[in-house]
């Protein structure tokens, strides 16, 4: 039997992330032209093009972040499902705040995912700190991120209610 590369389980963890962002992104390119384009936003709305290159480095950050939690505790155990079930709850809030606000255009029920994930963020960040430091330094950035996201949902959300 084959064993893989010592390389493979890093990079498989650092790709995680990014599916769920791969997906979304299909609805995303679909509504940024059309009904998001037609929303009021703040003048500290950064431009559509950054984005992408921001996820990107936040999914590979994260995703290296959760392979270190992994690697220290010895693999998926007993030890690993608190640290990294939150991780995977994470994960999930922030895969379905795509479907919910471009998707279904619910800029409510998104502010709402995005607190959720937020709190499961810092809830992630905060288990992997006496895990591992380094990793949980690496959910800082997205951290700060999901702090502009919520503001910038809020903002649309508030200036956009009457909108159908």
């Amino acid at each position: 039997m084959e064993v893989l590369p010592a390389w493979a389980p890093a990079v498989g963890f650092m790709l995680l992330p990014h599916a769920g962002g791969f997906l979304g992104s299909n609805i995303t390119k679909k509504e940024i032209p059309g009904w998001y384009g037609t929303l009021q936003k703040p003048s500290w709305c950064p431009p559509n093009w950054a984005f992408a290159p921001v996820w990107g480095t936040l999914y590979t950050s994260m995703g290296y972040g959760s392979y270190l939690v992994w690697k220290e505790l010895g693999g998926f155990n007993e030890k690993s499902v608190v640290p990294l079930g939150l991780y995977a709850a994470n994960l999930a809030l922030n895969w379905a705040w795509t479907p919910v606000f471009f998707g279904a255009h619910k800029m409510g029920w998104g502010l709402v995912t995005l607190l959720l994930t937020t709190g499961t963020a810092t809830a992630t960040t905060a288990s992997w700190y006496n895990i591992n430091k380094t990793a949980a330094y690496l959910m800082v950035p997205y951290l700060a991120w999901l702090s502009l996201a919520s503001a910038l949902n809020y903002r649309i959300w508030k200036d956009n209610r009457n909108e159908k």
